[in-house]
């Protein structure tokens, strides 16, 4: 449904027809604010037909948590569901639980949640060892490396070390004492330090400030790419945070390692009903059948759509492109008609808001640095003479109302708390001042949208536009580019510049050119199916986790559901003796071949027990009877320890070791996927399949954790030895509170998206450029760039390049 047609009304009718079940329905929302506002703007729908309603934003508390999603409608955002599943997922008992079974989820803004927020996955971590010092180093080292030191490629978006800039850092790190004398970056002592230089070039070359995040209170805080928003409280992955923090020169927070994590994709996918509403996904719905099973139904517009939108206009440089920009701006500013300039990154946000203000044109700049009053800004952008800046307008969720917005007008006048007959009064002068707005701005031809550059995807910039027109309103829309905007810089093609000159492009002269529309819609399209093929990818490797996920966390919940634990234990001894005796005493092999003293000390090491040495030396005893005996010690300690302890207490401790264990060892099998993962793409150099190879890898290191587990579970309750002034609920209370003091975080989405080698299975060839021959070397064909096939080959042979070096290609 298109922007101002009521999603957030119409959200009511299935809420409420599949709240009737009593099982609970999930209104998800972008941010807290729209999840408290919504929920309690329709919520008086629901309490009048009998319905409780709830609302989850950050910072509350476990029993307030409870409460909400025990009410038949629950408001929530993506982020606290993902990680109110992942906490419960940690939690020691049912109570301390929050979430109900998986019911019924209407999603708004659903390309936003679904799609661009997909392709990083929720992660909750917990602190590892300290390398802060390490960081602050090599921050230092780095700033003294050179242009010629390092590599860029801005369409991958990574950054390397040439060999003149790893000799130059080498002997850095030796001056420094960070490497012996004579020693190399790459021995086997230094190799973690390759990987923290990796991360802090990264942070220098790739990472811009106000663009990828900005500084606010001595924190380096993530900005949203989509919606221009700052993440809060989300952290870059694999030490690139660390390194940014030491180019900022604030506090080193100290890295973290995955205790749990989880993509969107899995968790929306276990609602056994899931829906959502927005304005645009008609450009995605291939997608959503794809991953979701999700089919995009288009509603039609109430009244018809008379907005206008304009060509694009695309100027030769950035500057030229700004002057069109803010002439336009005056022209409406003089006849009152609202403007919305919609930019891509809070750093071009404040180009334009200086360029205004050199003008003395009054605006509002809604970006990440104050989102707090965003709504109230985007409310009131459609007033008579109103200049807003935004940054992304993805999942605002707020209406520009030509007028102005009243609700928002009246909320702020109720806090201030004034006596009845005189807010009533005020209120009637908003109402009548808006009715009067209205009709001048529909005079001077309703709200003009401009757009200052394309976005990567043409949904994002269908958002923008849709934010104009809403309910047959009049209003305009109008992109203005240029050749120097990113887009058409990394993506479009070099010659368009050079042919536009040719064809007689003046300074100040806006292009109207059809080979310009088709290379930016090929660009977007480039760049949608990369980022797609990247979210179907991330979901490739997290089913293989998946799979694993769903088995631990339903042997997590048998386990707190189980009243009595001696079941586990009696399974996972027979298992466990079993293996161990066979390893010592094989079966079917000869009694010289018995490893009879290695067996005692792991008898030892694991169960606590001595089995008689001599009397399986000297008798006809076979592994089997060795086993059966074994197996009733190891029964017989159990039942011993019962008894001194109490079954009661016995049973509780049992139950508190296996947790913690399988915690442990779930956590370590996350850490050794996250370092498979890092590598895997690799394999595709030998012909291999990254994601068959992960699945078999991840596979057996599932296994292993399986039979570790087991060992030590059997191996901690068998040495356990108890204060019985503990109780239980002390232990269970203990650990309930643990997962809370945890760091959840989101990948940062620029860093993974550009990851180098994250789809290598799919990539496609690298593009090169032009390159003049009098700057090629004529030994090193990495120094050609783009060669004709009829044009004779660089490397000086006289044969044309297709019967010489471009013979392979």
């Amino acid at each position: 449904m298109r922007t101002g047609e009521g999603k957030t009304l119409v959200a009511t009718l299935p809420a409420y027809l599949n709240a009737l079940t009593c099982k609970g329905v999930h209104i998800v929302t972008v941010n807290d604010y729209l999840a408290k506002r919504d929920s309690e703007g329709m919520g008086k729908i629901y309490n009048f037909l009998g319905l409780s309603v709830g609302c989850i934003v950050a910072n509350m508390s476990d029993i307030e948590r409870r409460e909400a999603y025990m009410a038949d409608i629950t408001y929530a955002t993506n982020n606290e569901l993902g990680f109110d599943f992942l906490r419960d997922n940690m939690k020691y008992s049912n109570d301390s639980k929050v979430l109900r079974p998986f019911n019924f989820a209407i999603i708004d803004e659903a390309d936003s949640i679904l799609i661009d927020e997909a392709r990083t996955p929720l992660i909750i971590s917990g602190p590892v060892d300290d390398f802060s010092n390490l960081y602050a180093k090599i921050d230092k080292l780095v700033r003294r490396l050179k242009e010629e030191d390092y590599e860029k490629d801005e369409k991958l978006r990574t950054v390397n070390l040439t060999e003149n800039g790893l000799s130059t850092i080498e002997t850095m790190f030796i001056e420094s004492n960070l490497i012996k004398n004579g020693a190399n970056l790459y021995d086997l002592e230094n190799l973690n330090l390759v990987h923290y230089v990796n991360q802090s070039l990264k942070a220098h070359i790739l990472f811009n400030r106000d663009v990828d995040y900005l500084v606010r209170d001595g924190n380096v805080m993530i900005i949203d790419e989509f919606t221009g928003r700052v993440m809060s409280g989300r952290r870059y992955s694999e030490g690139l945070h660390q390194a940014l923090e030491a180019k900022e020169n604030v506090v080193i927070q100290n890295e973290n390692q995955t205790l749990a994590s989880i993509t969107f994709q899995n968790y929306f996918r276990n609602y056994p009903k899931l829906s959502g509403m927005t304005g645009t996904a008609m450009t995605e719905a291939a997608e959503l059948k794809d991953i979701y099973d999700l089919d995009v139904l288009a509603v039609p517009t109430h009244n018809p759509i008379t907005r206008i939108d304009y060509d694009d206009e695309v100027y030769g440089s950035k500057q030229e492109k700004y002057r069109a920009i803010i002439k336009l701006v005056k022209e409406c500013y003089e006849r009152g008609q609202p403007i919305l300039v919609g930019t891509v990154s809070i750093e071009k946000s404040e180009e334009i808001s200086y360029l205004l203000n050199q003008d003395k044109i009054p605006h509002n700049v809604l970006n990440a640095k104050f989102h707090q009053q965003e709504a109230f800004i985007i409310a009131q952008a459609g007033r008579f003479k109103a200049v807003t800046i935004a940054t992304n307008m993805a999942g605002r969720g707020t209406d520009i109302m030509l007028g102005g917005n009243p609700t928002m007008l009246i909320e702020q006048l109720a806090m201030q708390k004034l006596p009845e007959e005189e807010y009533q009064l005020e209120v009637k002068k908003i109402r009548e001042q808006i009715e009067e707005e209205k009709k001048r701005v529909i005079e001077v031809g309703g709200l003009f949208v401009i757009g200052t550059e394309r976005h990567e995807s043409r949904r994002i910039d269908n958002q923008l536009r849709g934010r104009s027109g809403r309910q047959g309103d009049p209003g305009n829309t109008k992109f203005f580019l240029s050749l120097e905007d990113d887009l058409m810089r990394i993506f479009a093609s070099d010659r368009i510049s050079g042919v536009l000159r040719s064809l007689g492009l003046k300074d100040g002269e806006a292009i109207h050119h059809p080979m310009i529309s088709r290379s930016l819609e090929k660009a977007q399209q480039k760049v949608e199916a990369h980022n797609y093929e990247i979210r179907k990818n991330l979901l490739r490797f997290d089913d293989v986790m998946s799979d694993q996920r769903k088995i631990i966390y339903e042997q997590r919940s048998d386990i707190i559901s189980a009243g009595d634990t001696d079941i586990f234990f009696l399974n996972m001894a027979k298992e466990v003796v079993k293996r161990v005796v066979l390893v010592f005493l094989p079966a079917g092999s000869d009694r010289e071949d018995w490893d009879l003293n290695g067996l005692m000390g792991e008898l030892q090491r694991i169960f606590a027990v001595k089995l008689d040495q001599e009397t399986i030396a000297k008798t006809d005893i076979t592994e089997i009877e060795v086993i059966a005996n074994l197996e009733k010690m190891v029964l017989d300690l159990y039942s011993s320890k019962k008894e001194t302890y109490s079954i009661e207490l016995m049973n509780d401790a049992t139950k508190y070791i296996l947790l913690t264990t399988l915690d442990q060892v779930w956590k370590d099998h996350l850490h050794n996927l996250d370092h498979l993962r890092q590598g895997i793409s690799l394999r595709a150099y030998a012909q291999k399949d990254p994601l068959s190879e992960y699945k078999r890898e991840a596979f057996h290191l599932f296994e292993h954790m399986l039979n570790n587990l087991k060992e030590l579970f059997i191996q901690r309750v068998c040495h356990l030895h108890m204060d019985t002034s503990n109780t239980y609920q002390e232990m269970m209370s203990l650990e309930n509170k643990r997962p809370q003091t945890m760091l959840e975080t989101r990948e940062d989405p620029a860093f993974s998206k550009y990851n180098s080698g994250v789809s290598m299975e799919t990539q496609a060839k690298t593009i090169r450029n032009q390159v003049e021959p009098a700057d090629r070397i004529q030994s090193d064909p990495t120094s050609w760039g783009k060669v004709a096939r009829n044009e004779l080959c660089p490397c000086g042979s006289g044969k044309k390049y297709k019967y010489c070096h471009g013979n392979n290609e």
